[in-house]
């Protein structure tokens, strides 16, 4: 640390170009200005150099975006921290929600009983058309009779009430016409006093209600594992619904139902005791968590060039509907693990490896992605913290420039991307460099070193050096791990004893390390007196170079 503060004062102007990252953007303001301004001949000799800074930038540049993301960061899941509106449509939405599990609206049989509760409702209308067809029936025994009837029935809707007429017509009507009259009677009344029927029929509707919701208990629905209205958790499940919907509860409330009936005819809970294999498990994987703490999900798509592995896959529609059925258990199986509580952490963060990927030319695994990004889009509703692509291919720049009209800003704002150049730089902003698998630029493997080891980073600048002190006053095994991201730079270490009368231990000759080489260096050392270890490094490279390393101490074995 001592050797950096000279070399910022020596070059100030250089330490703002290469360390600071988001100061990028100023060099393409001062580009436009610059040619206008002076034009002599030295001026285009350093166009090179910002022309590189904003090719490197342009596979980056939605990072620009990015930059915004402070605008859009995740709201907090705390009803404490809700602004009064988004508390309100909260509220709300719960009240819906009770209603339709009292209701037992998010069963599916609940709507198929819908159409019996308007069939109960008209089951006077039946009685009396059953009434109808038998006063048909017996006026063809007696027609004569009937026709009469029927005379007097137009005279008496024309002047005469019908109670009066009707009394009159039972007494003079004899024993076997009387059952006619009655029977046309009552279709009489039915027709002219169409009010009192339906009133009779809104009380005969309130009484069987009344008696079926009486003994049913509210709906018991579970989404993710967390129960609905049961506790705090489902606050936080409830506000993923009303932001995906820009907090329109009705359209948020129709989403969760949709949702909810969707998890049934899919047979979630059964697809969770599925045993799908792991053909897949190189392609989509879990690994440590961002700086935030959300977990990381990776997303590996040139595995699929392996044509073995994509036919297996993709070949047919079984085979993409088991790949669909495998994506959704591993998600469901990862949510499961959040934390649902107010203020936890419940999104991920998923990094999309787009190296060899096959392109769009592959109907198939377009397909299968098409599909499938539009069940997670429908079913699970910001789970998302970041999206960062890694690797692009210039296709898929041009293809995300067509579909960005399409999409929020609140969506856009969760993109990152980053062309091969600038990947691992990218993912080491969001992801600590402990946590980031080798693979991808960090020091995250199966070794002595944990995820937890912290890892120093630092930029060396061109043709500087740098130097690790770490003192050590007791016997012990003292081990290192060490990597420059591209390396392409001179690395040594020695033990430095503390008394006079010692010597100096060359633990690693100085030596220039080639990029081919293994992209983590590990060394240790069993230190039996006092002292200390120095690790030097040395760019004798024209590019900066980031550099990692941890070091930790361990009771040294017995002799």
């Amino acid at each position: 640390m001592a050797e950096e503060a000279p070399n910022q004062t020596n070059a100030p102007q250089e330490s703002v170009v290469q360390v600071v990252v988001t100061d990028v953007p100023q060099p393409e303001k001062t580009t436009p200005t610059a040619p206008v301004e002076r034009e002599p001949e030295p001026q285009p000799e350093k166009k090179p150099v910002e022309e590189t800074v904003t090719l490197e930038t342009h596979l980056s540049k939605p990072n620009t975006d990015d930059d915004r993301v402070p605008e859009f960061k995740e709201e907090s899941t705390k009803l404490s921290d809700l602004p009064e509106n988004e508390n309100k449509a909260l509220q709300e939405l719960k009240k819906l929600v009770q209603d339709a599990l009292n209701n037992h609206e998010f069963s599916s049989s609940k709507e198929e009983k819908k159409p019996p509760a308007t069939t109960t409702t008209s089951t006077a209308d039946k009685e009396q058309q059953q009434q109808q067809q038998e006063a048909v029936t017996e006026t063809d025994a007696a027609p004569e009779k009937t026709e009469e009837v029927q005379a007097e029935t137009k005279k008496e809707e024309q002047g005469e009430e019908v109670k009066e007429l009707t009394k009159e017509e039972e007494a003079a009507v004899d024993d076997d016409g009387a059952k006619t009259v009655e029977a046309i009677e009552e279709t009489v009344v039915a027709v002219s006093s169409s009010v009192q029927p339906q009133a009779e029929e809104k009380v005969s509707e309130a009484e069987p209600k009344d008696e079926a919701s009486s003994p049913l208990p509210p709906e018991e629905v579970s989404i993710w594992g967390v129960p609905l209205l049961a506790d705090e958790r489902s606050d936080v499940i409830l506000l993923k619904f009303l932001r995906a919907r820009e907090f329109k509860v009705k359209e948020a409330f129709a989403m969760l139902k949709n949702t909810i009936r969707w998890r049934k005819e899919f047979g979630m809970e059964e697809l969770m005791e599925e045993k799908l294999g792991d053909d897949l498990e190189r392609v989509v994987f879990m690994h440590g968590f961002d700086k935030e703490g959300h977990p990381v999900c990776y997303n590996i798509y040139g595995e699929f060039q392996n044509k073995e592995l994509y036919k297996k896959t993709f070949s047919d529609e079984e085979k993409r509907e088991k790949f669909l059925r495998w994506r959704i258990q591993f998600l469901e199986k990862s949510i499961r693990k959040l934390d649902f509580n107010p203020g936890g952490i419940c999104t991920i963060v998923q990094v999309n490896d787009l190296r060899n990927s096959p392109g769009p030319a592959k109907w198939e695994l377009r397909q299968a992605t098409k599909h499938a990004l539009q069940l997670l889009q429908d079913n699970y509703p910001e789970f998302v913290a970041k999206q960062v692509f890694i690797n692009v291919p210039w296709w898929y720049l041009a293809v995300n420039r067509m579909i960005s009209p399409f999409l929020t800003q609140r969506t856009k704002s969760k993109f990152v991307f980053a062309g091969p150049s600038k990947s691992t730089e990218t993912l080491l902003r969001y992801i600590a460099p402990e946590q980031l698998p080798v693979k991808y630029g960090g020091l995250s493997k199966d070794g002595e070193f944990g995820n937890t080891d912290a890892v120093t980073e630092i930029t060396l600048r061109p043709a500087a050096k740098h130097t690790v002190e770490f003192s050590v006053t007791e016997n012990c095994l003292l081990s290192w791990e060490l990597r420059a991201i591209g390396w392409e730079v001179s690395y040594g270490a020695e033990f430095v004893p503390s008394s006079e009368g010692s010597y100096t231990v060359i633990v690693q000759k100085a030596r220039k390390v080639a990029s081919s080489e293994e992209p983590v260096l590990c060394n240790s050392f069993k230190v039996g007196e006092p002292g200390k270890i120095v690790l030097t490094i040395d760019n004798t490279s024209s590019k900066k170079k980031k550099i990692l390393y941890r070091l930790k101490t361990k009771p040294s074995p017995s002799d």
